[in-house]
């Protein structure tokens, strides 16, 4: 005769009790994934692109800005992303990054979905390894705008679509755009110079002779600006209070980019000035160094941008003057900032035309910058 077995409910069979570990979150993987061959082209700094992929991003979003405000949308750019989601992953308030990026998403017929620091579970309770996974693996591409760059690098690295950096503490890869389509509108006869006149650096789009000159802080504007120069082939000079200056590991990566000397840093705003054909300039006090005011208001004392500063320095004859914006009265001038010489609203307009050529360049053409 069969022996009959009590069989326990499973929750109650015996366990060896286990101690209960707090959960903890990294801001890293535990493991570093395998590179895939097959892995998106990510657009993180200019030292991303070559002089001719600059120079063409550049004249494709002066053709484009063209052609589409004269109602003549490229017929490359219709439906382009039509049924697919671009996430705008902001841990910073924006103006015209948000405005000119979900802009050209709309343009290009796309869904733009904002994630700001408020939305999603970043930085609370979820890693960016994991975060970059989940929402890549939900979106066609995302474009970053955060506070530390090893973050965007972070999101790149994980991601299995492009990232796009919107800003970072280290680069800001789309003003850069930006900024020579401006330069390249305002000095026509420069960049229309004949064949023989254009070096190999610049690949045709004529902006060498040109200087600019930098009056401030050494910030993650002027860094990708600088890279974008030696790769356009224009001098830039650089002005910044002793202590602020170009730290050595970005110089040496700003200098590698160019086969010429293109940089000379002072720290008298005159000198920078002198022959200049465009005298640029930012905040002296970014998102987050509100505590640092009192002592940065001292230390930048003489390096607001005056048409006197212009005058002693011996800025060139039609000189213009370029702000990314926002603007403090600091800075420069409201008699140069609201002058015939300022170029910072079309400047602002440029980051539409900007952003649209890189996400047709690194999402609609898989990164092919032909």
């Amino acid at each position: 005769m069969a022996t009959s077995r009590l069989l326990r409910p499973a929750n109650q069979c015996l366990r060896t009790p286990r101690r209960t570990l707090p959960r903890t979150y990294s801001t890293s993987s535990p493991t570093t994934p395998h590179t895939s061959p097959f892995a998106p082209r990510h657009l993180l700094s200019i030292a991303d692109l070559t002089p001719h992929e600059l120079t063409t991003l550049i004249r494709t979003a002066a053709t484009q800005k063209q052609s589409i405000k004269s109602g003549h949308v490229p017929p490359a750019l219709t439906n382009a992303l039509l049924g697919q989601t671009i996430a705008l992953l902001f841990t910073k308030r924006s103006t015209r990054t948000r405005v000119s990026t979900e802009a050209a998403v709309a343009l290009l017929q796309g869904h733009p979905m904002f994630l700001g620091s408020q939305d999603i579970q970043l930085g609370v309770n979820e890693s960016l390894h994991d975060t970059s996974v989940v929402i890549s693996s939900m979106v066609s591409a995302v474009v970053a705008r955060v506070d530390a760059h090893e973050d965007v690098v972070g999101l790149a690295k994980h991601s299995s679509v492009p990232v796009i950096n919107a800003l970072s503490d280290a680069f800001h890869p789309l003003q850069t755009i930006a900024d020579f389509l401006t330069i390249h509108e305002a000095f026509p006869s420069t960049s229309k110079g004949s064949p023989a006149s254009k070096s190999e650096t610049s690949d045709g789009l004529g902006l060498e002779g040109l200087k600019i000159a930098w009056i401030g802080d050494a910030n993650n504007v002027l860094f990708d600006l600088a890279l974008g120069a030696a790769k356009l082939g224009v001098q830039l000079s650089v002005a910044t209070p002793k202590g602020y200056e170009i730290p050595s590991h970005m110089r040496e990566l700003i200098t590698s980019a160019s086969p010429t000397t293109f940089l000379t840093e002072t720290n008298v705003p005159e000198e920078a000035v002198k022959d200049a054909d465009i005298l640029v300039t930012d905040t002296w006090i970014s998102m987050g160094q509100e505590s640092s005011k009192a002592q940065k208001m001292s230390d930048f004392a003489g390096f607001q941008i005056t048409k006197e500063l212009a005058q002693r320095g011996g800025a060139k004859q039609g000189w213009r003057f370029m702000h990314c914006l926002p603007r403090k009265p600091e800075e420069v001038s409201d008699e140069v900032f609201y002058s015939p010489a300022s170029l910072v609203f079309q400047e602002a307009e440029n980051r539409l035309w900007a952003v649209l050529a890189v996400l047709e360049a690194f999402v609609v053409k898989k990164g092919k910058i032909v």
